[in-house]
Formats: structure tokens, C-alpha cells, sequence
């Protein structure tokens, strides 16, 4: 599995979005821009800078043997093609221990388009095969401070694009979908308080490139994307028995090394791992066009 252990993170702090040590823009993963000289990524270079395992074919079979259904095409394609503790979610499946997804969207225009559509398609096959919750987070808020957008534009933005991710066609009694503007409760509030005095500014600033001309909003928005990943969270859904329940988060490569990975991992490493929490990551493709989709879709 991929390491968790706080030196793996402390060493890839300092060129967390792929740039060279030197400074040169090898190639650029971030949650804002995706980029790469000939304008190809070298996706397994960022698995290896980043503490993530590949997809293999024994895992994707285990998948299939587990779930008793076919591994959704864009497992047997390779649009989702890394990990990180993917297994230990299985074993604890295995156990007859359930978990729940997290995933989301960050509302900058009126409708998703077939690259935004994917993380949804992908997380809805999961809540079908393994029949958990799901808890959607839209940060209207991360919108408006960094695109620029009126709070009533962002909130407006929202409401529009959780038409489009209902029309996916989530369990509605295992779905959760909620706006970052309409829906901070206390638990969730505590949770973001816990989770940014677990990390410093200067990690902050060496994950995301943040300078001081930037605005505060920014340094301070990561932790508010990292809290859905503990349940406390959420306790008018997970309580009791479930209070402990492991997350797995579909997202793409530029998030899962970024915002979710450097920032989760390391707090959970402080806050959960006592209580045996853990988040778990399935990892695609930061540049998917939907030629590439439509291929794999007719090569089944």
C-alpha cells in the first residue's frame, strides 16, 4: 500500500504540483491548472512522487469477485487507474464492515460537461455494487474565492449544477448532497477547526503555491474540502455504530495529490488513527476528453 507515514509527506511538500526542484514546469497537477511540456502528464511519475499504487489487474479482479458484479469500464480501461488503501477498504468490507463515499464539484458554470460527469458516473456505480451512503459536497464557496463570483452567482451555480448531478441517478436514500454556503452545522464546523490546527501555513503554502498577494479565503478554504472525510461530520447520518465508518473518495489525480491527499491523510494520521478511521482514494485521469470516454464506452 501506499506509504501514509508523515516523512513521506514531508519530503514531497516542496514540489507537491510537479514541478522540478529546480523550479522548471516539468509539469504542473494542481486542483487549477493541469499542464505538462508537449502537453502530455507523466502520470506515473505523479504516482510515484505521490505515495499512490497502480490499478493492477488482481485488484481489479478482486473488485469483481467481491462486488459479484463486472468492473465498471472505466476501472477496465484505465480512466480510474491508481489508488491509495483501496485494499484496506476491501479487506474491511470483507469483514462485513461498510464505509461511505465522498466526492464532489466545484459550481464555476451553469451545467457539467462529460469530463465533470465522471467522478459522478464512476461513484454511482460504487454506491450500486457495495449499497453505501454517499455524501456529495458542493464548494460554492472555494468558486467564489477563486473565480471571482458574487456569493448569490456561486450559490445560483450550485443549485444548477446539483440538478445536473441528481439526474445521475444516486440511491436518494443513501445520498447526501449539500452547498458549503447553505450547510455549515457545528460538526462540520469542529471538524475544519480540527483539521486546520493540524496543518501549518507553510504547508499550505507548499502544496498550493499560495503567495501573500493571495487572498486569505484560499488558505484557508483546503481544510473546509477535508472535513467531509471524517463522518463526525455528519451525525444526523452517522451515528452510533457508524460513527467510525472508513471514506472512500473518487477524485481526479489532481485532487487526490493535492487538496485531499496532503491535507487528509497527514490530519488523519493526528486526529483518527486512533479511533481507526481512514480514507481511502480511487484515482483518475486529470486530462480526460470525451473522445477517450466514448472509445472505452465501445470497447465495452
Amino acid at each position: 500500500m501506499a506509504s501514509t507515514t508523515g516523512e513521506t509527506l514531508a519530503a514531497a511538500e516542496p514540489i507537491a504540483d510537479g514541478r522540478t526542484e529546480e523550479g522548471e514546469e516539468e509539469q504542473v497537477v494542481n486542483p487549477w491548472e493541469v499542464s505538462a511540456k508537449g502537453g502530455k502528464i507523466d502520470y506515473d511519475k505523479l504516482v510515484d512522487k505521490f505515495g499512490c499504487q497502480r490499478l493492477d489487474e488482481s485488484l481489479i479482479q478482486r473488485f469483481e469477485r467481491i462486488t459479484g458484479r463486472r468492473a465498471h469500464v472505466f476501472l477496465r480501461r484505465g480512466l480510474f487507474f491508481a489508488h491509495r488503501d483501496l485494499s484496506d477498504i476491501l479487506d474491511a468490507y470483507e469483514r462485513g464492515e461498510k464505509f461511505y463515499l465522498y466526492t464532489g464539484r466545484g459550481p464555476s458554470s451553469e451545467s457539467l460537461h462529460l469530463g465533470h460527469l465522471v467522478p459522478f458516473m464512476f461513484t454511482k456505480y460504487l454506491q450500486d455494487v457495495f449499497k453505501v451512503p454517499l455524501v456529495i459536497q458542493l464548494t460554492d464557496d472555494e468558486k467564489c474565492m477563486w473565480k471571482g463570483l458574487s456569493v448569490e452567482e456561486s450559490e445560483r451555480l450550485a443549485r444548477e449544477n446539483a440538478k445536473d448531478i441528481i439526474a445521475c441517478g444516486f440511491d436518494v436514500e443513501r445520498t447526501f448532497i449539500f452547498a458549503n454556503f447553505s450547510y455549515m452545522s457545528p460538526p462540520i464546523y469542529k471538524n475544519i477547526v480540527r483539521i486546520a490546527n493540524c496543518v501549518t501555513g507553510n504547508k499550505i503554502v507548499g502544496i498550493f503555491g499560495l503567495t501573500l498577494e493571495d487572498y486569505g479565503g484560499k488558505f484557508f478554504f483546503p481544510y473546509i474540502q477535508a472535513a467531509p472525510s471524517f463522518p463526525s461530520s455528519f451525525p444526523h447520518i452517522f451515528s452510533g455504530k457508524y460513527s467510525k465508518l472508513r471514506c472512500l473518495i473518487p477524485c481526479a489525480i489532481d485532487q487526490v495529490l493535492l487538496s485531499f491527499q496532503f491535507i487528509t491523510s497527514n490530519v488523519l494520521l493526528v486526529l483518527a488513527q486512533a479511533e481507526g478511521l481512514w480514507c481511502s482514494f480511487l484515482v483518475f485521469l486529470a486530462q480526460c476528453t470525451r473522445t477517450t470516454i466514448k472509445k472505452m464506452e465501445n470497447n465495452g
